[in-house]
């Protein structure tokens, strides 16, 4: 059986800013739950401190990381939690975010959280994904 989605959206304003407000899959046989990545190297040592557009671009290298592991891309996502210390500083950057998941053709269900911090002192974003094939 083929994987089917189904963008959910009763309002457009979402849909402009690169995701959906749901997400209907029928048909997956393998689902992908993605620990939250951070802009960590690959012995997990804390990478960029201070820059956001860093952190965020190896956070989604290390997203796509685990989820090629899967035989799985961007396009496989159907939601992405984005967590940040700094919403404000986020948003200036979000493009780098929005413009990779839009190369992959994918508007997953997004939620950003600003939390008091992250895990990793000085880490600044964290994303946590679920994704279907």
């Amino acid at each position: 059986m083929a994987v089917e989605r189904a963008a959910i959206n009763p309002v457009s304003w979402s849909s402009d800013l690169g995701f959906n407000q749901g997400e209907l899959v029928t048909g997956h046989t393998r689902t992908l739950y993605v620990s939250g990545q951070t802009a960590t190297d690959a012995e997990g040592k804390p990478q960029h401190d201070g820059d956001m557009a860093a952190q965020l671009a190896l956070s989604l290298d290390n997203l796509e990381a685990v989820l090629g592991g899967a035989g799985m891309s961007l396009a496989h996502l159907v939601r992405l939690n984005v967590y940040t210390t700094d919403v404000d500083l986020l948003f200036p950057h979000y493009g780098v975010l929005a413009a990779r998941l839009g190369a992959a053709n994918a508007a997953p269900a997004t939620t950003m959280l600003g939390v008091t911090r992250l895990a990793v002192p000085g880490q600044l974003v964290e994303l946590e994904g679920t994704a279907v094939a």
